[in-house]
């Protein structure tokens, strides 16, 4: 027999007006009728009666490889959020996976930032999670998050499994730079490097070493944006899914408690992220990412605030690429707060958390369970490892080094550049046999900054001429105004600012000059005269790969992208524009 059908619904009473959402699903007119009719597809009366409802920016894709598993991570927010009394949404945004996208995924983390907040504001939810993974993901919601300030609480999307290849543990990233070194230096046969590719990715997740996206789900942490002791959960762990549901309820408290990421974030709370990022030996895009959303907030942070903060801070985490150990083992030895436990005295005491307690009021109870992972203060793994930033005639508006991941010898070193005009010019020449160089040369690359690549590619960390290799260097300086992965290392100087294509002084090296950098002194420089420096012209052969002919986004972002020292975000998003909506669409 067919079904009876169900009895007509009451047409819901005027919701809470506090609710944001009451301002399309409140009252008896035509707007709210078309409102609630379109999303009457399985939800019930109730979810229009002034329940909160929140939003699930989520950022699967089959294209971004790390976040092929964040649908599952939603149902379970969605639970959550369910058994709080809210009404979750799932609301797709746009992914980036930093392994497949060209010509750089941080060409468009710009842009999933914008269109995460327009499609915020634009919808009917009073809060948000932030449900993110690969390495641009996070940063993007967070800046999103930031600007169109709803509640918003993050969920992580948690690091792969350790993989293994010929009994020894691989760090995604890490190991691949360097066992591609060793094919080239003919220290490993190709076939054995392909076999390893199928050990390296073991399950679903992030890269297991301590790169961009660990960093920033530590760093989210650190803000106070997730539950503490969220971040670094494996994204196969069981507790991974038990987190996301806590999250779901939490992002109904937060609506309840009208706690925004405008009276969450301070000051304090990004100077907690400094000092994280140095304890944990993370990655030199956390930079660029935290000068981003600090700037969204109209929060005052600059490149000195991280040499400041965290230069002196020691590094307690013996992690790939700065260690040897890799995420799994993070989180088993204790996790984030385990390390902030450590460094307690020098965070903010009053920086929140999304519990509305501090940070530091979370850090009592955090134990470290294996002291070959997390170090005791007293023995760091180095004892001051924080991100330098260097000046000089090379790098006026600054430039960064992670000291960490660097070798000691080299941070203080003098040597002839060899200079290549495009990451094209530098593929030709690397491998050339007949390159002038050796190993106390140093190896300029650029055309790589936010304006002249476009999108300040991960290239920074060139590799080295195989030449070289073969007689056993794995180590140079190398300099360049684009990034590097988290999970690279060497004694790479990174996001020197002003760019070549902004007329940076990068753009006025030639082969022969001698070049100077001093981290100690935090110094990068040209040893040349300034009247010499002044009077030269960038080389032809730069600038022609800054004259291709742009258009849509690529021709937006260039025309209004900021140098790598203020985050590298869009001149015209700065700031915050809030939730509201005026007008209606009918």
């Amino acid at each position: 027999m067919p079904a009876k059908p169900m009895p007509a619904q009451p047409v819901p009473a005027q919701p809470v007006p506090a609710q944001r959402s009451a301002q399309w699903y409140a009252g008896t007119d035509r707007n709210a009728y078309i409102h609630r009719a379109w999303m009457r597809r399985g939800l019930p009366a109730h979810a229009f009666d002034g329940r909160p409802h929140i939003a699930i920016a989520n950022a699967a894709s089959d294209l971004a490889p790390c976040n092929t598993h964040l649908n599952e991570v939603a149902e379970s927010v969605k639970q959550g959020v369910w058994e709080a009394g809210g009404v979750p949404m799932n609301l797709p945004v746009v992914s980036l996976g930093e392994t497949l996208v060209k010509p750089t995924a941080m060409l468009w983390r710009n842009m999933a930032a914008m269109a995460t907040e327009e499609m915020l504001r634009a919808n009917p939810v009073d809060g948000v999670v932030l449900l993110g993974g690969c390495d641009k993901t996070i940063p993007s919601l967070l800046m999103a998050a930031a600007s169109v300030d709803l509640p918003a609480v993050v969920v992580p999307g948690g690091p792969m499994l350790t993989g293994t290849f010929r009994g020894q543990p691989l760090g995604c990233g890490t190991d691949v730079w360097k066992l591609s070194e060793q094919v080239r230096a003919g220290e490993l046969p190709e076939p054995a490097f392909i076999a390893s590719e199928s050990s390296m990715i073991r399950s679903r997740g992030h890269c297991n070493t301590m790169g961009t996206a660990s960093t920033m789900a530590c760093m989210a942490e650190a803000l106070g944006t997730t539950i503490p002791g969220f971040a670094g959960t494996p994204a196969p762990d069981s507790r991974l899914l038990e987190g996301a549901h806590a999250a779901g309820q939490l992002a109904v408290e937060l609506v309840a408690e009208g706690l925004r990421p405008s009276t969450l974030l301070s000051q304090g709370s990004f100077r907690n992220a400094i000092i994280a990022l140095a304890a944990i030996g993370g990655s030199t895009n956390a930079v660029v990412h935290l000068l981003a959303i600090a700037a969204r907030l109209g929060i005052s942070l600059s490149l000195d605030d991280f040499d400041r903060a965290g230069a002196g801070v020691p590094l307690l985490v013996d992690l790939q690429p700065a260690g040897r150990h890799l995420m799994e083992d993070f989180h088993r030895a204790g996790g984030l707060l385990a390390v902030l436990r450590e460094v307690q005295d020098l965070l903010d005491p009053d920086a929140l958390t999304v519990t509305g307690k501090p940070l530091v009021q979370h850090l009592a109870d955090a134990e470290i369970w294996d002291t070959g992972v997390i170090r005791r203060r007293d023995a760091p793994l180095q004892e001051s490892a924080g991100i330098a930033v260097l000046y000089g005639n090379l790098a006026p508006s600054g430039a960064v080094i992670k000291p960490a991941a660097a070798t000691q010898s080299l941070l203080r070193h003098r040597g002839r550049a060899v200079v290549f005009d495009s990451i094209e010019d530098m593929h030709h020449r690397i491998d050339d046999p007949g390159l002038d160089a050796d190993e106390d040369s140093v190896l300029v690359l650029r055309g790589c900054g936010p304006k002249g690549y476009p999108g300040m590619p991960e290239v920074a960390n060139l590799p080295l001429p195989p030449s070289l290799l073969r007689r056993g260097v794995r180590d140079m300086v190398r300099i360049c105004d684009g990034r590097m992965s988290g999970t690279a290392y060497g004694t790479v100087v990174l996001h020197v600012a002003p760019e070549a294509a902004a007329g940076g002084p990068l753009g006025l090296v030639q082969t022969g000059d001698y070049v100077i950098l001093d981290v100690a002194a935090r110094r990068l420089d040209i040893d040349i005269p300034a009247a010499e420096l002044a009077g030269r012209k960038p080389s032809a052969a730069m600038l022609a790969g800054f004259a291709a002919p742009r258009r849509g986004w690529e021709r937006l972002y260039i025309d209004h992208v900021l140098q790598a020292s203020q985050g590298a975000d869009l001149d015209f998003l700065l700031g915050s524009s809030g939730p509201a909506v005026t007008r209606d669409s009918h």
